[in-house]
């Protein structure tokens, strides 16, 4: 009888060594990995929120003014007119805004005061039509100079001047509401989001009207009807590249076909929209196939059997459980088109729009755009409101795509 040889030998030993440090070392990789992707994030989003802290202040001078004694005149039912405030101006306004400031803060400081001060007065006395019949105290935007030499930077002059009336208590960063509630300027200190956040909704919303239904549906045929030939094979091969394409040749596009069709719509959000439902499509329809393909067949038999017609077992049983997985789809193609920049430049949505925009066909801008034209302005205080702008973008993206993963889970079904 042959004597048994050991199962587990120098050789296999030293072997299995070497796996477990091999599983060990990948181990480590996947968690250096992931520890460096956090610190990455964590940077970004602590460099952005400190800068971007001051984006959301402002440098702000206190003005009383005594209305009694202007002799401005008003009451609720004119002022609430579409021409209110040009009443107001038309009565004197800015020069009474002038000179309480001259009188409060001298003539050297009422002259750093922003340019749209009075407008700021004119639209709370608008709102609270009471405030002529006494005295009301304003906290006003200073000019874009006077922030700086309060931040340190400008000249030495405008520095003494800042820290003269500082110390006084009249001049002093407070935080800017407007910031989100305005539109474009060119002054950092009158500058607002609002313009470009409400034309980055309405073109997401132009965007997903067009792109979702389209891409599902497309989807849907090439999965479920679709013959498979050569030209079925040529229409996925198209679909697969257009997903790869960079995103200025829709610009292009855009620019060729959507601007000749509406010239007078340029830099709309109807246009941006058009153009970016083009770039997004591609996602939603392989992702569509993907999440139609990965619904079991079981389910599709089981509906057939029990007496379901072909279109009722498409629409009724395998779209609302491949919804999720197109859902997804659909997060990933949106978050990509509300950051993209390149093709709404070309299509003429980097104009300077100081309104926001009262419908889709209304003159506009986005966010991406604002903050890359506020990145290349040489005023120092925009450097700050860009960085605001940007957490604005984030913010607005977080809270879409938390709405898009609400809606995923939502509708999952499980089987």
């Amino acid at each position: 009888m042959s004597e048994r040889l050991p199962t587990r030998t120098a050789a296999f030993e030293a072997r299995l060594k070497k796996r477990y440090a091999a599983e060990r070392r990948f181990r480590l990789a996947g968690i250096a990995a992931i520890a460096f992707s956090v610190v990455v994030l964590a940077f970004l989003l602590a460099t952005m929120t400190i800068n971007g802290i001051g984006g959301f202040q402002r440098a702000e001078l206190t003005v009383p003014i005594d209305f009694a004694e202007a002799g401005l005149s008003g009451d609720a039912e004119s002022l609430s007119r579409p021409g209110g405030l040009q009443n107001l101006e038309m009565q004197g306004l800015p020069s009474v805004v002038e000179f309480f400031a001259e009188r409060e803060l001298g003539a050297e400081a009422a002259d750093e005061l922003g340019n749209g001060a009075w407008r700021e007065v004119g639209e709370a006395i608008v709102s609270d039509p009471s405030l002529l019949s006494g005295s009301a105290t304003f906290d006003l935007p200073a000019s874009s100079d006077l922030a700086a030499g309060l931040n340190g930077d400008g000249s030495p002059e405008m520095r003494a001047l800042a820290a003269r009336l500082a110390d006084a208590g009249q001049l002093d960063t407070g935080f800017d509401v407007g910031f989100l509630t305005r539109a474009d300027a060119t002054d950092p200190q009158q500058v607002g989001i609002w313009g470009a956040l409400k034309g980055s909704i309405l073109t997401m919303i132009v965007t997903l009207a067009l792109a979702f239904p389209i891409g599902v549906l497309a989807a849907l045929y090439l999965e479920e009807y679709a013959p498979k030939n050569r030209w079925t094979d040529l229409i996925e091969v198209s679909i697969n590249n257009l997903a790869a394409v960079p995103s200025i040749i829709f610009g292009l596009l855009g620019l060729a076909v959507f601007l000749w069709i509406f010239p007078s719509m340029r830099s709309a959000p109807l246009i941006g929209g058009m153009t970016l439902a083009l770039m997004t499509m591609p996602v939603i329809v392989i992702s569509g196939r993907n999440a139609i393909k990965a619904v079991p067949p079981s389910i599709r038999d089981g509906a057939l059997a029990i007496g379901a017609s072909p279109v009722q077992v498409v629409f009724h049983h395998v779209l609302p459980l491949a919804l999720p997985g197109i859902l997804t789809g659909t997060i990933i193609g949106m978050a990509r088109a509300l950051g993209e920049t390149a093709p709404l430049l070309m299509i003429g949505m980097r104009a300077f729009v100081a309104s926001p925009p009262d419908g889709f066909t209304s003159p506009a801008t986005v966010l991406p755009v604002q903050i890359f034209l506020w990145s290349d302005e040489i005023d120092r205080g925009f450097v700050e409101r860009t960085s605001a702008a940007i957490i604005v973008l984030l913010l607005f993206l977080l809270v879409m795509n938390g709405l898009a993963i609400y809606l995923r889970n939502k509708f999952e079904k499980k089987w």
